[in-house]
């Protein structure tokens, strides 16, 4: 059985929501970003306890379709830009595609209606959120966070920074305690 789970946004949350699921004797066969699949159901009893410990770590199972197209999405993208060590020079529109196996045109408009901004706003706060972190490592000069980005300059990186957070980086490197989002909360 193949559960959809929301908020799952980091391997450290697929490690919680397998502990939760092998608590209920229910180990999962396989698990990523978004989903579980176990070998058998859960019974009533058991899916409303399952529920109401992942609501307890502030996950939530996902019921309808739109509801999990969506999520699918943002995984794809959370994926894409905090977990990938590929080049970000991507074409997202293609790339949640071939991940979705859906046309772009539906999932856009699907995504829009749903929570109310466009996929691409939803990659740029991601993307400004990675630049964060990056920032706060402190390891890396804005130059080849840029790059690593998949930013064509700094400038372009600066202004869409200073767009999102009313700061320029240099700024926020400066102040940077509590600044920083949860994934989940992009």
């Amino acid at each position: 059985m193949i559960f959809y789970i929301k908020n799952m946004v980091c391997n450290r949350c697929i490690m919680v929501v397998q502990q939760l699921f092998e608590s209920f004797n229910h180990p999962p066969v396989r698990i990523s970003l978004g989903n579980v699949e176990t070998r058998d159901p859960l019974s009533d009893n058991e899916l409303e306890k399952l529920r109401k410990s992942l609501e307890s770590y502030g996950f939530e199972l996902i019921d309808d379709t739109k509801s999990r197209i969506i999520e699918k999405i943002k995984n794809v993208v959370v994926q894409s830009v905090h977990h990938n060590t590929e080049d970000l020079k991507i074409n997202y529109s293609d790339y949640i595609k071939s991940h979705l196996n859906r046309d772009y045109a539906y999932l856009s408009s699907l995504f829009s209606e749903v929570e109310g901004t466009t996929i691409e706003k939803y990659i740029i706060l991601q993307k400004i959120e990675r630049v964060k972190e990056l920032l706060v490592y402190d390891e890396l000069t804005l130059s080849e966070i840029a790059c690593q980005m998949g930013y064509s300059n700094v400038a372009y990186l600066s202004n869409q920074f200073k767009k999102v957070t009313g700061l320029t980086p240099s700024h926020f490197k400066q102040v940077k305690e509590n600044k920083r989002k949860p994934l989940d909360e992009v």
